[in-house]
């Protein structure tokens, strides 16, 4: 019973590696119901909730991250193990409660590990 359960589980995970849609990476202030980035922007307000989503085609499994900096600093560097039947789109946020300092910042996209797409945006009082 175990063993079926551990084929079942490994059945699912395909072998394929995951290959970055063009273009790899969307940001924005809102997500869709498929992860995909709802309402595109690269300029931010101090209290937004910063998306990104990283666009995959065809079936495979991989590791999905993302680095998100501001400046030179390093902020946060999550990543996910994932598994897609077809094209998807994974989907990574960054929030601060006391609100993101005003300034030039950046997001990467890697899919196991090789980079495959950057965007930059802006956090600002005004738009």
């Amino acid at each position: 019973m175990v063993l079926g359960a551990v084929l079942l589980a490994a059945g699912c995970r395909s072998n394929q590696p995951l290959v970055p849609d063009d273009p790899p990476i969307q940001v924005g202030r809102a997500i869709s119901s498929d992860n995909r980035i709802g309402q595109h922007t690269v300029t931010f307000h101090p209290s937004d909730t910063i998306y990104v989503s990283v666009l995959t085609k065809d079936t495979g499994s991989g590791t999905v991250g993302v680095r998100w900096t501001y400046g030179d600093r390093l902020i946060s560097e999550p990543s996910k193990e994932v598994s897609y039947k077809g094209a998807a789109a994974t989907e990574f946020h960054i929030q601060n409660s006391g609100g993101f300092p005003e300034g030039k910042y950046s997001v990467e996209a890697f899919i196991d590990g090789k980079l495959v797409g950057q965007r930059n945006f802006t956090v600002t009082r005004t738009e």
